[in-house]
């Protein structure tokens, strides 16, 4: 069976496709590599002490070049955080598909990731994975009440009124809308936009046995810029196509001057010109805040088996790391 093309060691790929030539290694060979670099790392990882793993995944269409994967480690010994490896658009060969690559790098941490954290939905919206009688206006369950309950109150103050779709929207999604300091506008999960992200993140998840998250990068973006005093207008469009790499650059340099993550210059650059990259690096910082207990719980009367988008508290303490 053919080698796979995802490099098994090193902090970074700049790219995951390589030529389909490549030279064919004997497999006692690459078993002693393997050992090599295992025991490599064991031993850097024993001379800095303990360290927690973080991985960001920004997704692209099933049939798209645009993924990327961010690992972020912490070492509590030293409050370290740097951003470890950055592999930008894993795509597909005549041999290997992207998910697979993708589940490359995460498998060669093994057992070493404390949290996983994409930028999409990976699980259906809640009424078609518990299906209620087919009427919202009488269903009882938990998350359709609370659906009527916000939109009713949404109703009192906000024209033109609309009803939601429960089979395409959840309620993190209305509740991001209007109830933070700005109105966030996540699209609804199995919205055509989204749906097929959704049904790629579902695929990967379901080899992955760790934790994972659901994050909306712009919501970070703009609670980790509030924190650190970077403009408004670097936060709200940091994706566009026109000046949002100028943005990205900023809130970049915002988080190196005040010392929170150390990040190779050649990842600096490539996040500046790969949004995807910058977001999968958001997704992963976002995993970590989420460990040292830096993120928004859920709102009090929020449904127990809804689904949670993690974002950053909005007054983040740096120092408390």
């Amino acid at each position: 069976m053919p080698k796979s093309r995802v490099p098994s060691h090193g902090r970074k790929a700049r790219k995951s496709a390589v030529k389909s030539k490549a030279v064919k290694k004997k497999p006692a060979k690459k078993l002693a590599k393997l050992r090599t670099v295992a025991k490599s790392a064991t031993a850097s990882e024993s001379h800095a002490g303990e360290v927690h793993r973080f991985v960001g995944v920004s997704l692209g269409g099933g049939k798209m070049d645009k993924a990327c994967v961010a690992v972020i480690e912490y070492y509590p010994k030293h409050n370290k955080v740097f951003l470890s490896r950055l592999v930008e658009k894993i795509k597909s060969d005549e041999v290997h598909s992207a998910d697979f690559k993708i589940h490359e790098i995460i498998d060669q941490y093994h057992d070493g990731i404390d949290l996983l954290a994409f930028d999409v939905p990976f699980q259906l919206p809640n009424t078609l994975r518990n299906p209620c009688c087919g009427e919202i206006e009488t269903c009882d369950q938990p998350h359709i009440k609370w659906m009527w309950d916000y939109t009713r109150k949404l109703h009192k103050k906000k024209k033109p009124r609309k009803l939601f779709t429960a089979y395409t929207q959840r309620c993190v999604e209305m509740y991001l809308s209007s109830e933070l300091e700005e109105p966030f506008t996540l699209q609804h999960a199995m919205g055509a936009n989204t749906a097929p992200l959704l049904a790629r993140a579902m695929f990967l998840k379901q080899k992955l046995k760790m934790d994972c998250i659901e994050v909306f990068p712009k919501l970070s973006v703009w609670r980790i810029g509030r924190s650190l005093h970077v403009m408004k207008s670097h936060l709200m469009f940091h994706k566009h196509a026109v000046g949002g790499d100028d943005s990205r650059k900023a809130i970049l340099h915002a988080l190196s001057t005040h010392n929170i993550a150390f990040v190779y210059d050649q990842d600096v650059k490539l996040m500046i010109e790969n949004n995807h990259a910058f977001e999968s690096f958001i997704c992963a910082l976002t995993a970590f805040l989420s460990f040292k207990g830096l993120t928004e719980p859920r709102p009090e009367g929020f449904p127990e088996n809804e689904d949670w988008v993690e974002f950053p508290v909005s007054s983040i303490k740096w120092n408390s790391f």
